[in-house]
Order: structure tokens, then C-alpha cells, then sequence
């Protein structure tokens, strides 16, 4: 039975404290769609699509009245595009997002990801097509998402991905430079990806999922800020405490909406992913929640520490809430998203260094950075590379999903509106990396003892 202080507590979180459901995803295997003429898989796509989605934001928006819970996004997510389109007689996959796009817009989702590959240890004929047309996909279609695991723990890092992916990175900001480079920011280069993400846009619904599912996402940076400011002073222990318990209250949410949502449209329910996840709104911002901790601004030493409490806190709370945790789960520190990280990297105190140090610690890894639009593909492969290498090492998914704003420099900014946000440019190093990563070939998989 819950009290009147509990009732009262939850409203409060919701009208105040900016608590929300970031998104209810659903997942929808397409490995029935492929076709050896690639304009019949590409109408069974969008059948297919709008057949099983046909409620699903109807759905979230009627679970919002009825709880008084927002749901901010109602997304798809799809079977990694490759797999789907290799057996077609396109030479070309721009089609197949096309078909996504039309298909989401049909449904009324904001984005719908899928338009993947995984090449963590090698190329197959439609995995090389599929990063070929990426650039082409992502400029010409609105709401489609894309990624590609290009590392793993038990394979190592295709270094080759890693710098085709640099050379495809440079060529959808330059094809979208009148919009800051905005394709970027619908594409992720994964190590160790989860098959069940529900965040875009490295949202895919992975090969050992069912038919149809729905997965959700919660958020929470306000409420847990709250917490922490109430607990001023404490130890570490308390303060840990303290964020498990408001984890666990966030996490419990997430799996209301996840099993009514489930219900409500006949499909199984998936997993929760206990994530963070920022808003570029004031009071909804994973680096104020550090600030709260005690630190002066997100970025200073002692902010990848915070981040480890923080991150562990948040898991140790929300699996305690739900039997089903999947996805990514952790904090998420999107530069752009955040308010508290813009302010910080506007004022020189974050920097992609330390941002790189804090993906140690959470998820996912360095998410919407921009940086000068000169950055060569080399340079942006090499970033990519240590991020890679730190998931890899680490058997913890990383990601990069970074934006060469063309024509822009340090100082300038790029603004993206929405939950994307908008961020000042940052430096990267002038040091060249280009030898390094042209070796090609994989970086071997790291031995699994002798740790320390």
C-alpha cells in the first residue's frame, strides 16, 4: 500500500524535477523482409513497419493520460539494415532508408534506427554497401538512425571500419553543412553494442531478439539532483544510498510504462535501460548532478569519480526495480544535450580529454561533440579508435557519435534545436595520427586474465 507522502512524492517528480519516460521503443524484426529484388523488400519493410506500429504512439500518448506520466519519444527501432538488404540486387541501400523513413513518418515516430551494420571483425558484400551509403541515407531521409559496431571485446577493433568510418563521418557532415553537419548526429560507431538499446540513434533491434517487442528507456537526471542536494555534506555512503533508492523509485516507473505499453499493443515487454539521460533544459542535466556532489563545475578533478558513484548507484537502484535490464544503463553524457556540460566546455573546463576519461566509467562514450569542421577523417578515426579501445579493454559498450561542423572553428557554436541540443565547438589535438591508423587490418582482442 502506498502512503500519501509516496503519492505526493512521485507527482512532485513528475511536475517539478522534470521526470519522465525518455522513450518507449519498439523492436521489430525484419529478417523476414529481405528479397532478391530490393523494391519488393523495400515495400515489405514499410508493410511490415506500419503494420506492427500502426498503434504505437496512439499507445504511449493514451499510457500518459492514463498514469500522468510523460513519455517524451515513441520510437522504433529495426533488424540491422545489412543483414536485411544483402541478399537484395541493390548496389546501393539508400532505398532501404527510404523505405524506413517513409514508414516512421507513416507511424508518427520521431526516428526509427536500424540502418546498421556489425563489422567488428570483418566485411561482408552488404555490410561494405550498407557504410557506403550511409552518407546518402542520412543526408536525404529525415528520421532515420544509423550505427556500426566496429569493436569487441572477444574480437578486437576492425581498425579498417574504424577509419571508413572517419572518411563516412567527414562526408555526411559535408553533406549536410548548411545544418552544422546534423546527419552525424543520427550515426554512432559502437564497441561491444547492446542489441537491445533503446536510445537513439544507436537503436537497432539485434539478431537473438523475438519478432516484435517494446523496450524502454528512463531518465531522471532532475530527480536524482534533488536527492543528491537534500543529502549536502553527507558521506559517500550515504549519498550512494540515496541515489539507489531514487534509481530504484525512477526505475519502477519504467517498468509500469514498459509492461502496459507491452499490454496495451500485444507484444512482449523487453527490458528497461536504467540510463540518465539529459536534456539540454536547465534542471535536467547529468553534470548538475555532479555539481550537486560537490564538485565547483562538471569537468574539474574529481568528475570521473563522481561519475563512477553516480553510474554505479543508478545500476545497483534500478536492477533492484526490474527483472528485465538491458540496453546501455548508465548515466549519458551527450555534450549537446546537457546544459550543465555545454555551460562547462563553454567555459574551458571540459574538454575532450576528460570527457573521454568519464566514458570509463558510464554510458556510452563520446556522444554529440562537435568539433573544428577541418578535422581530418584521420584525426576523427584515431578519436574513434581510443574510444574503441577503452570499450574493448574495459567489456563495456563505447561509442563516438562526434560532429566536424564544416566551416565551423573553435569558439563557434552549432545548434541542432530539440533535444539535440546545441554545443560550442572544441579543440582536438594537431598532431597527426594518419600512419597509425592507415596500418589497417584488426587490433587482437585483449587476453581475459592477468588483469590488473
Amino acid at each position: 500500500m502506498y502512503s500519501i507522502n509516496e503519492v505526493l512524492e512521485t507527482i512532485r517528480m513528475v511536475q517539478e524535477e522534470k521526470l519522465d519516460i525518455r522513450t518507449i521503443t519498439m523492436g521489430i524484426s525484419l529478417r523476414d523482409c529481405a528479397d532478391a529484388d530490393h523494391t519488393k523488400s523495400c515495400q515489405k519493410i514499410y508493410d511490415k513497419i506500419t503494420k506492427y506500429a500502426a498503434n504505437l504512439v496512439k499507445t504511449g500518448e493514451e499510457i500518459e493520460k492514463e498514469y500522468g506520466i510523460p513519455i517524451i519519444n515513441k520510437r522504433i527501432s529495426v533488424t540491422p539494415m545489412s543483414l536485411v538488404a544483402e541478399s537484395s540486387d541493390a548496389l546501393n541501400y539508400t532505398p532501404f532508408a527510404m523505405a524506413l523513413d517513409k514508414a516512421a513518418k507513416e507511424v508518427g515516430v520521431n526516428f526509427i534506427g536500424g540502418f546498421s551494420a556489425l563489422v567488428h571483425k570483418g566485411f561482408t558484400k552488404g555490410d561494405r554497401i550498407l557504410l557506403d551509403s550511409i552518407p546518402e541515407a542520412l543526408s536525404t531521409t529525415e528520421r532515420v538512425c544509423s550505427s556500426v559496431n566496429v569493436g569487441s571485446t572477444k574480437d578486437g577493433i576492425n581498425m579498417d571500419a574504424v577509419y571508413r568510418m572517419g572518411q563516412i563521418i567527414k562526408e555526411c557532415a559535408e553533406r549536410t553543412a548548411s545544418q552544422d553537419g546534423l546527419a552525424c548526429a543520427k550515426l554512432v560507431v559502437f564497441c561491444n553494442v547492446p542489441e537491445d538499446n533503446p536510445f537513439m540513434a544507436g537503436a537497432f533491434h539485434g539478431i537473438g531478439e523475438p519478432e516484435c517487442v517494446i523496450n524502454v528507456g528512463v531518465s531522471g537526471p532532475g530527480v536524482v539532483k534533488n536527492a543528491v542536494e537534500k543529502v549536502k555534506g553527507s558521506d559517500f555512503g550515504t549519498l550512494a544510498e540515496t541515489v539507489k533508492k531514487t534509481a530504484f523509485k525512477i526505475t519502477r516507473m519504467g517498468e509500469l510504462v514498459g509492461r502496459a505499453a507491452a499490454a496495451k499493443l500485444g507484444v512482449p515487454f523487453g527490458i528497461v535501460d536504467l540510463s540518465l539521460a539529459p536534456t539540454p533544459a536547465v534542471g535536467d542535466s547529468v553534470a548538475e548532478v555532479l555539481e550537486a556532489m560537490g564538485l565547483e563545475t562538471c569537468g574539474t578533478h574529481g568528475t570521473t569519480a563522481a561519475l563512477a558513484l553516480l553510474n554505479d548507484a543508478v545500476k545497483k537502484g534500478g536492477a533492484m526495480a526490474s527483472s528485465y535490464v538491458g540496453g546501455l544503463s548508465g548515466a549519458f553524457i551527450p555534450l549537446s544535450e546537457d546544459a550543465g556540460m555545454i555551460r562547462a566546455a563553454e567555459q574551458g573546463i571540459l574538454t575532450l580529454e576528460k570527457l573521454e576519461a568519464m566514458t570509463c566509467v558510464c554510458s556510452v562514450g563520446l556522444d554529440m561533440i562537435a568539433i573544428p569542421g577541418d578535422t581530418t577523417a584521420e584525426t576523427i578515426a584515431a578519436i574513434i579508435a581510443d574510444e574503441m579501445a577503452i570499450g574493448m579493454v574495459n567489456f563495456k559498450t563505447t561509442a563516438v557519435r562526434i560532429i566536424p561542423a564544416p566551416g565551423k572553428k573553435v569558439g563557434d557554436n552549432v545548434v541542432f534545436g530539440g533535444l539535440l541540443g546545441h554545443a560550442p565547438i572544441i579543440p582536438v589535438k594537431a598532431a597527426k595520427a594518419v600512419e597509425f591508423v592507415s596500418r589497417g587490418g584488426r587490433i587482437p582482442a585483449p587476453i581475459q586474465s592477468l588483469k590488473n
